[in-house]
């Protein structure tokens, strides 16, 4: 403030701003309300806006001037600054003195010399930054920055809180000394202020500078009284934050107030963790090494080796390192070398392989106390129509020929007879005498007991009868000759047993050990006698089983049956099937749902030697497994995957030895050039299946070949019809049909679909298809042979020879060859062929003609033209 006097002895009180270059700042507190009672302090800054040579808004002139005395007086400093004056006081700024405007200009100059400073500070420290050791300098600056900021914070925080506690006194009445006394460190002293008066004016300062001259900053600072009298501003003393145990923050709840005071403390389980480690760590003492018995299977990997031995798997890779060997922790090895690592590390090894899980399922000797007679299973084999149907049909009195297609058995049965002197059951098993059903004569040579062997007395030995003794030779079972048909005219019984010497089968009449007999099944002649010879083999065989324990058997046929579902002929060969077993056949299991037996009647259970179908396999199984009934169903889904898992395995196998690298391939059709004939072959049972693939199979060649993009069993369905669109197959249906759904699909995408009920027509067709697609064989004829006299240039036309036909003859469009000097020039055709100014077809031997080629005019006198035909002949399989 400025002491002035006016003329009138007044006394006025002009308030005077500090000079500053920077803008000043008003802080202050304010207290936020929230919804559910919550409060937040904030702090509130008021920036005021720099005003040089003007007054503050809402100032006015008084009416009387101010005059500046020369020399003002400068009275003591007040306990606290002054408030500014309110608006309307009637004050008037004066103009500055020389002093003022000194000290201004000064800090001014001041200003700028620290602006200077401070950007070449600010140079080198970016130079100092860009190296390396200034990068880490400036990491540890601003580490510790943070720190301070994190202290500040802290600070301040602690700050505010107690500034809270005070306004929450205030408003409950506290005394206000008390109030004011109690501040933060680091604050203004808040003191009320006085009004200003003349004799408490201070002296004007320039802006920035304090009343000694120096530098004025912002913030909140403690005034103290320096030499003189004069107000400096004291730097606050530094105060190390120590860390301590931190106050709990959020909102005071009657849960957190009621465990404020409650400490939580270590737990008994971890106190008793924490001592066991620590006697582990003081005790040294070795730990005995636990002998564990390891189970190893086929292929294991280091891993799982190493976690059934409880050993670490770096020791295994280790121990594997110093045998030469390197391997990852997921690599699989041998069950030789898993059993070498193993015993080095002390354990006892339990090999299992993978087929384990059949380990029990078959050929369990039966006690032979349990045991009790059965019927014996005949097998009849024999050629293809020497009568094993017919006799088998007088043997039950049935009429099965009537029902086979072509007068031919192409299926394998399973019938009972009753014998009609003992009253003994026999289980016959017909099979097919076609060539391509040999996979059906073993299976029925591998289940019987004895084997009749069917030939014909007007026939003789033919090839399925040599195959069926080979069979049954293999079999190890005994035979029975049944020489048929001895009621023809032709018959001679004495060159079959003669033809059979040939096969080493000797007859009892020949004095061999092999029985014979001779029928006739159209007149059922000697059939009696057959019967008798069976049971007095079957006597000599002692054939006896168990019929209480798991029932055992061989699946003879299978079929997929549109309204039943999978059906399986089953040959029971032990045990007894009842109704509810689950059973494994192959890759398939299910649970049996119905048992019919030869006559179509639903029976309950079968017991040894019977034959039934089965109704309740989740897909047909292949014929020829063995079938068993399990104890539950997850013995049996192990049973099952694991035979899937090999199906898989071996049919990768073939494939991938069949196809080879793709260089290979190339090379393969490049050298060889095989068609493929695509095929998708649908059959009503396994057996018909597996003989069609068989016969196919043999007609290929190396430069046409069957190719069996698809095979199974049941009807032609609409997923068959797509496979062979997108290969353009076409569809073949053995007894079997398409459904309507397929038949349309097929007929819409102009797909191809043959159906048969004879195998013989079947494997005709394919190899006639198949025969198409060889190439056709080239055969040239030599027709005759030109000598050229003379060549003549006839315009619109070119080049014609004029030539005398020296042997044979020559016709027009024929193929020529042109030869010089016993060399071929040119290779075409006759374009031309006149005889004076005719056209004509032929000419004879010792005449002449004109002629002209092809596209070919480099023809001269002397040269011979050789005339001949290239003949097609087509090749057939």
């Amino acid at each position: 403030m400025v002491d002035t006097k006016s003329p009138g002895d007044k006394t006025l009180s002009v308030p005077t701003k500090t000079l500053t270059l920077k803008p000043r700042v008003e802080t202050g507190t304010v207290r936020q309300s929230f919804s559910h009672g919550r409060t937040k302090q904030v702090v509130v800054e008021k920036r005021g806006k720099r005003r040089v040579g003007s007054d503050a808004p809402g100032e006015t002139h008084a009416p009387e001037p101010v005059v500046a005395k020369p020399a003002p007086v400068v009275a003591k400093a007040p306990p606290a600054r002054p408030a500014a004056p309110r608006a309307g006081s009637g004050v008037v700024l004066r103009t500055l003195t020389e002093d003022e405007r000194s000290a201004r200009a000064s800090a001014l100059a001041d200003a700028k010399v620290r602006d200077i400073e401070e950007r070449r500070l600010a140079e080198e420290e970016a130079k100092r930054r860009s190296s390396k050791e200034g990068i880490e300098q400036a990491e540890r600056e601003a580490a510790e920055a943070r720190r301070k900021a994190e202290e500040d914070r802290h600070r301040l925080e602690e700050e505010a809180k107690r500034k809270a506690e005070l306004e929450a006194k205030k408003r409950f009445g506290e005394a206000e000394a008390k109030t004011a006394t109690t501040t933060a460190p680091g604050t203004t002293t808040a003191r009320p202020a006085a009004r200003p008066t003349a004799s408490a004016v201070p002296p004007a300062r320039a802006p920035g500078v304090a009343a000694d001259g120096s530098d004025e900053d912002e913030g909140p600072r403690q005034i103290r009284r320096g030499p003189g009298g004069v107000m400096r501003p004291a730097v606050p003393p530094k105060t190390t934050h120590k860390p301590g145990p931190q106050k709990e923050r959020g909102r005071l709840t009657l849960v957190t107030a009621l465990d404020a005071d409650n400490v939580r403390e270590r737990s008994i389980a971890s106190f008793r963790r924490r001592t066991q480690r620590l006697k582990g760590h003081a005790s040294n003492e070795p730990k005995e090494k636990i002998i564990r018995e390891v189970v190893i299977p086929e292929a294991i990997n280091i891993q799982e080796l190493a976690n059934r031995m409880s050993e670490r798997a770096v020791d295994v890779i280790r121990l594997l390192m110093k045998q030469g060997a390197m391997h990852k922790i997921t690599d699989v090895i041998d069950a030789d070398t898993a059993q070498l690592i193993a015993e080095e590390m002390g354990h006892t090894v339990k090999r299992v392989a993978a087929s384990d899980v059949e380990e029990g399922l078959f050929d369990i000797v039966d006690d032979s106390t349990d045991t009790e007679p059965r019927s014996p299973v005949v097998t009849v084999m024999g050629h293809v129509d020497h009568g094993k149907t017919s006799l088998l049909d007088a043997l039950r009195h049935a009429n099965v020929v009537s029902g086979e297609a072509g007068g031919i058995t192409q299926h394998i049965g399973a019938y009972q007879v009753t014998s009609p002197e003992s009253g003994k059951k026999i289980t016959f098993i017909d099979t097919p005498g076609h060539a391509a059903f040999t996979a059906m004569r073993a299976r029925g040579a591998k289940v019987t007991d004895i084997v009749i062997l069917v030939v014909a007395a007007d026939d003789g030995v033919m090839p399925q009868t040599i195959e069926a003794i080979n069979h049954a030779k293999a079999a190890k079972v005994p035979m029975i000759i049944a020489i048929n048909k001895i009621d023809k005219p032709d018959a001679k019984p004495e060159r079959v047993r003669t033809e059979l010497l040939q096969h080493e089968v000797q007859v009892e009449s020949f004095g061999g050990e092999v029985v014979d007999v001779e029928v006739s099944a159209k007149n059922k002649t000697n059939l009696d006698k057959l019967l008798e010879m069976i049971a007095l083999q079957a006597e000599l065989l002692d054939l006896k089983t168990n019929a209480e324990r798991p029932a055992e058997g061989t699946v003879i046929e299978a079929r997929l049956d549109r309204g039943r579902g999978p059906v399986a002929t089953v040959l029971v060969q032990r045990g007894t099937l009842r109704i509810g077993d689950i059973i494994v056949a192959g890759a398939e299991m299910g649970r049996v749902r119905a048992l019919i037996n030869d006559q179509g009647v639903n029976i309950d259970e079968a017991g040894p030697s019977v034959p039934v179908e089965v109704l309740g396999f989740n897909g047909p199984p292949e014929a020829g497994d063995r079938m068993a009934v399990v104890e539950n169903e997850a013995r049996a889904r192990q049973v099952t995957s694991y035979r899937a898992h090999q199906k898989r395995e071996n049919a990768a196998a073939s494939i991938s030895g069949m196809r080879g690298s793709l260089e290979q391939m190339m090379s393969q059709l490049k050298t060889s050039g095989r068609k493929d004939f695509p095929l998708i072959i649908k059959a009503d049972v396994q057996g018909s299946l597996e003989a069609i693939l068989g016969s196919l199979e043999k007609l290929g060649t190396d430069e046409v070949a069957a190719r069996i993009l698809h095979a199974g069993v049941g009807g032609i369905s609409e997923s068959d019809v797509t496979l062979a669109e997108g290969f353009n197959a076409a569809i073949i249906g053995f007894s079997v049909r398409a459904n309507k759904e397929a038949a349309a699909a097929a007929k819409r995408n102009g797909i191809e679909i043959r159906y048969y009920n004879i195998i013989y027509d079947l494997v005709d067709d394919i190899k006639k298809a198949m025969s198409g697609l060889l190439a056709p064989t080239l055969r040239e004829t030599m027709l005759g042979n030109a000598q050229i006299l003379e060549v003549f240039n006839i315009s619109k036309v070119g080049k014609v020879a004029g030539c005398r036909v020296t042997d044979g003859n020559v016709e027009r469009g024929a193929n020529v060859r042109l030869i010089r000097d016993n060399v071929v020039v040119h290779e075409g055709k006759l374009s031309t062929l006149k005889r004076f100014k005719d056209e004509v077809k032929e000419v004879q031997s010792g005449q002449e003609c004109g002629m002209a080629f092809e596209n070919y005019g480099d023809m001269r006198p002397g040269d011979v033209i050789e005339c001949y035909r290239v003949e097609t002949i087509q090749r057939s399989l």
